[in-house]
């Protein structure tokens, strides 16, 4: 039996600059800012459809004010669903969106995307 490994948590801006999330054309609703797909109806027909690795869940924290973006698909308190450009490839990570709206500096998503970006390595050289 293989070892848990707790998730990296990074701020959402990152996810938002590294894995490209869009609009699928056929959404039935308009949440997220627009790129979201509801948790029912066509909008959970097209997740059951989208390949995993594309696929990610907004859910709420349960223990506080925040919302996370989380790899694959989740049912337990979820906002809604999302589809990247990039594949995440089941890598441990984390987006936190912070309840107080706040966004990274041109340098500390630089910090971020680079720390991503080694997380994604080491989970390919496994």
């Amino acid at each position: 039996m293989g070892a848990l490994i707790t998730p990296r948590a990074l701020h959402e801006d990152t996810f938002y600059e590294y894995f490209e999330p869009y609009r699928h054309p056929e959404a039935h609703f308009n949440v997220w800012g627009g790129i979201g797909l509801e948790t029912f109806g066509r909008d959970l027909e097209i997740v059951r459809k989208i390949e995993p690795e594309y696929l990610w869940t907004v859910v709420d924290d349960g223990e506080g004010p925040d919302q996370w973006i989380a790899t694959g698909y989740h049912h337990v308190n979820r906002v809604c669903h999302l589809i990247t450009r990039k594949p995440h490839n089941w890598i441990p990570v984390e987006f936190r969106i912070p309840h107080r709206m706040t966004t990274l500096t041109t340098i500390g998503l630089r910090r971020q995307t680079t720390v991503l970006e080694r997380i994604i390595a080491a989970a390919s050289s496994d």
